[in-house]
């Protein structure tokens, strides 16, 4: 459930995971590299999503009891229940890399190669510091690690290569910042081609991100 902001008290999941999202999930398995300071000196940049099964949704309810319910059902202690329309049955494929905060070297370690180091050994294990979502909390995946050859079958995922779709007004980020950012919302105009959403470049200047051009397909 990677929920579209303009769809309200009812939300409705974008096709695919947003930047921030995906970024969650890189952050489950390594939530940064530290070099002696409170934040992070490296953070995972995702560079794009891969659709490998069919876009499907389905209606879904879950009961909200949490403190943007109305004084009288809190005061009852009676749930919300929130009407949803969400992703089902998915496979994605996400790409990204690690890009340095700050100067490119802390000190004489790299840390986006560090990063990315880590990241690699940990989801080879099958370590993670918490489950990872898709979206929200209780929809977990059945499979999260490194690519997989998949069987050629009938039910096997394939990359869906015919699969074009236009986002106008597709959310990236919910943040200013790759770290203790203030709240400040980034809007892009994407379009998924062939399968395939490529993320704009990422920035950072001053501590702040920067989303700059889609780069072209390889």
């Amino acid at each position: 459930m990677f929920a579209r902001p303009d769809t309200g008290a009812a939300p409705i999941s974008y096709p695919l995971p947003t930047w921030s999202a995906c970024k969650a999930m890189f952050e489950a398995v390594v939530r940064g590299f530290f070099t002696g300071g409170t934040d992070p000196a490296a953070f995972f940049n995702p560079t794009s999503v891969e659709i490998w099964l069919p876009v499907r949704y389905e209606k879904y309810v879950v009961n909200y009891r949490g403190p943007l319910r109305k004084g009288s059902q809190i005061s009852k202690d009676a749930s919300y229940q929130l009407p949803a329309t969400i992703l089902v049955d998915v496979c994605f494929r996400v790409n990204g890399d690690c890009i340095p905060v700050g100067s490119s070297r802390s000190g004489c370690v790299n840390a986006a190669h560090a990063l990315q180091e880590m990241f690699i050994r940990r989801l080879a294990r099958g370590v993670s510091k918490y489950a990872p979502c898709l979206g929200w909390k209780e929809f977990l995946p059945t499979y999260f690690g490194p690519f997989r050859n998949h069987d050629i079958a009938p039910v096997s995922p394939v990359l869906q290569s015919d699969l074009n779709l236009a986002l106008p007004a597709f959310l990236l980020s919910m943040w200013d910042a790759p770290v203790r950012g203030t709240y400040q919302p980034s809007f892009r105009e994407l379009d998924v081609k062939g399968g395939v959403l490529r993320f704009p470049e990422v920035t950072v200047v001053n501590g702040k991100l920067h989303f700059g051009e889609v780069p072209d397909a390889d």
